[in-house]
């Protein structure tokens, strides 16, 4: 039911916005304090990937089908798409694609993992792994609907 009402939100956002909120979106990730820390992920589909970080508490910050900036504390998420008319959206010279998905990853903290992936599983998001521990603390990773890699890492 979140899953459905998630991705809803996601469109209307799309779609009540167009391509001048593709505009804005850009505008705020231009605008950015330039030391804050900025990730982006090749997606797949936008409007997917927005309603599935939205459950992990991102908020949105501009939004298009081309292009989504969203964020979370400090963290400033950008969401393009394997094809379109963005800078992230072309190929290398030597001819190679943009794709999702890998190992690489964001790692969010969580007070109580067990209590996310619950609540994440029964939303059903994917998980590439159970819970494990390591000298740290504890861990698990989830796939976004692209496939790139998030962490989930509770401190020990």
């Amino acid at each position: 039911m979140f899953r459905m009402s998630a991705i809803a939100l996601a469109m209307a956002i799309l779609s009540t916005h167009g391509a001048a909120h593709a505009q804005d979106a850009a505008a705020i990730a231009r605008n950015r304090d330039p030391g804050a820390v900025r990730v982006r992920y090749m997606v797949n589909d936008v409007a997917a990937s927005v309603a599935f970080y939205a459950k992990l508490g991102f908020k949105v910050e501009g939004a298009s089908p081309y292009f989504a900036a969203l964020s979370r504390g400090d963290v400033q998420l950008l969401l393009s798409p394997v094809k379109g008319p963005g800078g992230a959206s072309q190929p290398m010279p030597d001819g190679r694609q943009p794709a999702p998905g890998g190992w690489n990853r964001i790692v969010l903290n969580t007070p109580d993992i067990q209590r996310d992936v619950a609540r994440l599983r029964g939303e059903g998001v994917h998980f590439r792994n159970e819970i494990v521990s390591g000298l740290g603390g504890k861990e698990i990773l989830l796939d976004d609907p692209s496939g790139n890699s998030v962490e989930l890492f509770q401190p020990g």
